[in-house]
């Protein structure tokens, strides 16, 4: 059902070569959302090489290019949505079922941004510990993988994603919303992949990522955060 007439979700999703999991995604976002309450589904591209795009067309989103970078891909989805509330979420992570009626309900509420809970796809008790972490309401907590709705107005007001982070875009937006914004924590859970763990090592990538928190504590930016990031994680 339609909650309200006045209002509606643009999804925005970035990629780059996520044919393994476009189309699956894209098929759970119609089955667990009402078709009134989503205005459109936009797959902002970085460059794939796969059958990301075509993929994405045959399930009916609308496809845009963009410059790679997931922050770029996104502030891009964002100019290009007419929805009033904009819900960013990863290839790899599945919203749970009526996530539009949950979203438009905390709008309603006057939440003007918030995110999921997160559960990992894996029965690890390491990464469902650090899993558990993400009801916490604190911005330490967060994560892209958590996804993130705003209401569009506060994203603009908000001057969007710093583009100047090729990794950490989603936890540093989400620290300046935090300030600015009543940011709430829903309670439900997304599934997300832990692919990246299984591909690096869950004990090891959980350590570099706690490392590069610390170092953006500390004050260390962006492209420093990259250097660390490239050496320990993608080297």
């Amino acid at each position: 059902m339609k909650l309200s007439n006045s209002l509606d979700i643009s999804i925005i999703i970035p990629v780059l070569n996520e044919s393994e999991h476009i189309s699956t995604l894209l098929d759970h976002l119609s089955v667990n959302s009402s078709s009134g309450n989503i205005k459109e589904v936009i797959v902002v591209d970085g460059g794939s090489t796969d059958d990301t795009i075509a993929m994405a067309r045959a399930k009916g989103a609308i496809v845009i290019s963009s410059e790679k970078g997931r922050a770029k891909q996104m502030n891009l989805g964002a100019r290009v949505a007419s929805g009033s509330l904009l819900y960013f979420l990863h290839a790899d992570t599945y919203p749970p079922k009526n996530f539009d009626l949950y979203i438009i309900n905390a709008y309603n509420n006057n939440i003007t941004s918030g995110c999921f809970r997160m559960r990992f796809n894996t029965s690890k008790k390491f990464l469902q510990f650090f899993a558990w972490f993400s009801r916490i309401n604190h911005k330490l907590c967060r994560g892209g993988d958590q996804s993130l709705f705003i209401l569009k107005e506060l994203f603009q007001k908000s001057g969007g994603f710093n583009e100047n982070y090729i990794i950490y875009e989603d936890t540093e937006f989400i620290g300046r919303l935090y300030k600015i914004s009543n940011f709430k924590v829903l309670p439900q859970n997304v599934i997300t992949s832990a692919r990246k763990y299984e591909q690096h090592g869950s004990f090891r990538l959980q350590y570099h990522f706690g490392i590069i928190h610390l170092k953006n504590l500390l004050g260390f930016g962006p492209d420093q955060l990259y250097k660390y990031y490239k050496k320990k994680i993608v080297s």
